[in-house]
């Protein structure tokens, strides 16, 4: 059976991030003169700034050192700065061929549109009256319109009594609201 730190390990082992966006990803770089720790931008900045320091201060050996490892990072900015402007230009150019697509589509709709609208098959056309002509078939009574009957009129509704004034006309025997 396994014991759970190799367990919690294996968890965050594989959670780190492979590759990707180096740019602002952040780096342990172990120099002539211990780590440096930041972006490479940083990176670069803290070994140009230590190879300005020993060149001054005489030493050539580290003033090359330093220099190298400033170069280095130079080089892998440069290449992932490459990588991300490359892809850029490949959304860019998938967006671009997007939309043209889209245009093409919508112009092809707009013809199609014209060409109905100003096609005389489809225009509305007057209405001719053409006489009816004997067709030879027995018209059926579900077919007939059934004639409209005359309805007659009802006699107006008799007015409902009121309750408030009721029959009795002194109101004795109707309670009253309460206040």
């Amino acid at each position: 059976m396994r014991s759970s730190k190799s367990r919690s390990r294996n968890k965050n082992r594989n959670n780190r991030p492979s590759g990707g966006n180096i740019i602002n990803r952040v780096f342990d770089s172990s120099g002539p003169d211990g780590k440096v720790r930041g972006t490479p931008q940083q990176i670069i900045e803290k070994y140009n700034q230590l190879h300005r320091d020993a060149f001054l201060s005489g030493d050539r050996v580290d003033a090359e050192n330093f220099a190298q490892h400033a170069e280095h990072y130079t080089r892998m900015l440069a290449e992932a700065q490459r990588e991300v402007d490359a892809k850029r230009e490949e959304q860019e150019e998938q967006n671009r061929q997007r939309q043209a697509e889209r245009d093409r589509e919508r112009n092809e709709r707009l013809k199609v549109q014209e060409a109905a609208a100003n096609d005389p098959a489809t225009m509305d056309q007057p209405a001719v009256d053409i006489p009816e002509q004997d067709s030879g078939l027995v018209e059926t009574p579900e077919e007939k319109p059934k004639p409209q009957r005359a309805r007659k009129p009802r006699p107006p509704r008799k007015p409902r009594p009121n309750p408030d004034e009721g029959d009795n006309p002194g109101g004795d025997s109707a309670p009253e609201a309460a206040e």
